[in-house]
């Protein structure tokens, strides 16, 4: 068995008092790049169109945002006028949001290039330059970013608790229950690269269901991969339970090891119908079966070689 140290000796020291908040504390990745939360978005935008959905949603949630709420705020900006962030730690501020925002305006105004790199690839459903027109029409985005309405946006960035005429920005962290949310109130929901991280997902699931309006759909892209944690991208899966233990240490949220099949187990359970479901397979670079430790000696052979999935589902 491979086994990479780092993780281990990062997880232990999370046993000493003040390590924890301290040493480990580091950036979520991604969300600190406009670019990177315009792709996301347009990404999830244009997949949930090709899934039945045919107006902008007037109310979003997202979870795990991380760095910056920039794929909540690109989704403003084409349209949603509400918008939850829902997340564990607080890492977002209300000065890099506007930054960010700022730069998703010229991104928007530019109409710039989408999602041309990364999988599932959408490129097929973009115009030719790469950007979703056919749902962001000229006359949608003359609406959605004009000066009064992105004047909104930013006053609901800057002081969420005060009345904004329609536009509200609603950022948890951490949040701890469904409460959080009312029932029934939220059009999408979406996740991207977070679901791994959850440690409840039963009750994740549970108030993803709750949130949704009847009809309501849900985005999420997840990875299965050991997130740097063992040589082999899904080499977690050889280490024993007592090394995991190791590895994790005191933190509340690491990644969660749950496979493909489990998420489709509890949405379904959840009564959610599966409207999209994409799986990567990833064969080589990965362990064998008989390098299984004893925990994960009965996962099924698609499970083991599922690297991603894009799933959307519908309540």
């Amino acid at each position: 068995m491979n086994m990479r140290i780092g993780p281990i000796v990062k997880g232990s020291l999370t046993y000493i008092p003040g390590v924890k908040r301290v040493f480990l504390k580091r950036d979520t990745g991604g969300t600190n790049s406009a670019k990177y939360c315009y792709d996301v978005w347009l990404k999830h935008l244009t997949m949930l169109w090709e899934s039945g959905m045919h107006s902008i949603p007037n109310s979003l949630a997202e979870l795990g945002p991380g760095d910056s709420m920039g794929i909540g705020l690109a989704a403003m900006l084409s349209g949603v006028d509400t918008y939850y962030a829902l997340d564990v730690v607080k890492y977002s501020n209300t000065n890099f949001n506007i930054r960010i925002l700022n730069e998703l305006i010229t991104l928007f105004h530019e109409r710039a290039s989408g999602p041309a790199e990364g999988w599932p690839n959408c490129d097929q459903y973009l115009d030719e330059n790469h950007f979703p027109s056919h749902i962001l029409t000229e006359d949608e985005l003359r609406i959605s970013l004009s000066e009064e309405r992105v004047s909104r946006i930013r006053n609901a960035i800057m002081e969420p608790e005060s009345s904004n005429s329609g536009i509200a920005v609603n950022y948890v962290a951490p949040w701890s229950d469904e409460s959080v949310i009312d029932k029934e109130t939220v059009d999408v929901i979406i996740s991207h690269a977070v679901l791994e991280h959850v440690v409840d997902l039963k009750g994740a699931y549970r108030a993803l269901y709750t949130w949704l309006k009847p009809g309501g759909m849900m985005s999420n892209q997840i990875d299965f991969s050991s997130h740097g944690l063992s040589e082999k991208w899904n080499g977690f899966r050889a280490y024993p339970e007592w090394v995991w233990k190791l590895i994790v240490g005191k933190r509340s949220f690491l990644i969660n090891r749950q496979p493909h099949s489990v998420h489709i187990d509890l949405m379904e359970r959840n009564e959610f119908k599966i409207i999209c479901d994409l799986k990567h397979y990833r064969k080589e670079g990965g362990i064998q079966r008989s390098q299984l430790s004893s925990h994960w000696k009965g996962i099924s052979d698609d499970d083991l070689a599922i690297s991603s999935a894009f799933i959307q589902a519908q309540k």
